[in-house]
């Protein structure tokens, strides 16, 4: 059995206290705790995860990354294996709560058009009453008077706290939209559901490009477009054989794509050098700023089966 050095618990804490990070930011706190720039020593970053997540296999818990569907970044985050919904959201939500959330999730990820997101206004309008089975549903005594009772501002508090804690998003025109948390944690409910996927990353396709052909199921992440369209032109749709128009990813937005991410690596790489020369003028004071792993170390700790669009009604 691996034993845990205080690397690696600082890394679970730096997750664990401010919820998923984005690959940029936990990089960060990477190289803050163990020197290592995870650009140039992947093997090492990897064996950290591996050690890891065999110790958080035993409470069911695992460290894991997916791509926030709304802008194509990669995060990281720890998430609960146990497949039930309220396990995730019971420590800290009541139970209309819970509803009023699955209510969101559901309305967001069975779009048929899967825009990712829903109005503010019809988010606020979720009937708690429909996340009620259809025998109890039918007897309005049945209802929970919590439920009857959840007013409007409580559903509007409700929603600032779901995406203060990335359960849920704002858009950039405002709507809502499901947070990293939810794409990280809800996959097995995207499956269950039936939810269709990617048919590049096979990632439950949340927010994605349809093929236009009438009757095809087939969709794609925007950002699995581009990087189809950087290595092919001529890409056809593997469910109706026609062409996938790329007209709305032009050459020149993979072409920037592929630059970012070369400038990227190259940040990455110069990092190393820049500490260093960092740590040789800072010689001299060392005696007087302490330890800066230490310092982090405390301050890490501070702060979802293919349908088609033909009118599959769950």
């Amino acid at each position: 059995m691996v034993t845990l050095s205080w690397k690696h618990h600082t890394l679970i804490q730096a997750l664990i206290s401010r919820g998923p990070l984005k690959e940029k930011e936990f990089h960060s706190i990477f190289t803050g705790v163990t020197g290592r720039n995870p650009g140039t020593v992947k093997k090492i970053f990897d064996k950290y995860l591996l050690e890891i997540n065999k110790e958080l296999s035993y409470v069911h818990f695992e460290l894991k990354a997916c791509r926030d569907q709304y802008d194509g970044q990669v995060c990281y985050g720890v998430v609960n294996n146990v497949s039930d919904d309220q396990s995730k959201l019971g420590t800290k939500y009541s139970v209309p709560q819970i509803a009023f959330f699955k209510g969101i999730i559901e309305a967001i990820a069975q779009d048929e058009a899967a825009q990712g997101c829903i109005s503010g206004f019809d988010a606020l309008n979720i009937r708690l009453e429909n996340q009620i089975s259809s025998e109890a549903s039918s007897s309005q005594q049945q209802v929970p008077p919590a439920f009857r009772n959840f007013s409007m501002s409580q559903k509007e508090k409700t929603l600032d706290e779901l995406v203060r804690d990335k359960w849920l998003c704002r858009t950039r025109e405002g709507n809502i939209g499901l947070g990293i948390r939810s794409l990280l944690d809800l996959r097995s409910w995207f499956r269950n559901n039936d939810v269709p996927s990617c048919e590049v990353c096979n990632e439950a396709g949340v927010k994605a490009d349809l093929c236009p052909t009438e009757g095809c199921p087939v969709r794609i992440h925007k950002y699995c477009l581009k990087k189809l369209l950087s290595q092919r032109d001529d890409k056809r749709c593997s469910g109706c054989g026609k062409p996938w128009p790329l007209s709305k990813i032009t050459k020149a937005e993979a072409a920037d794509e592929a630059m970012n991410e070369e400038e990227e690596s190259e940040t990455q790489a110069a990092a190393p050098k820049s500490k260093r020369k960092r740590q040789l003028r800072s010689h001299g004071d060392s005696t007087e700023n302490g330890s800066s792993q230490a310092s982090l170390a405390s301050t890490s700790g501070a702060n979802a089966r293919r349908v088609t669009r033909s009118g599959h009604s769950r």
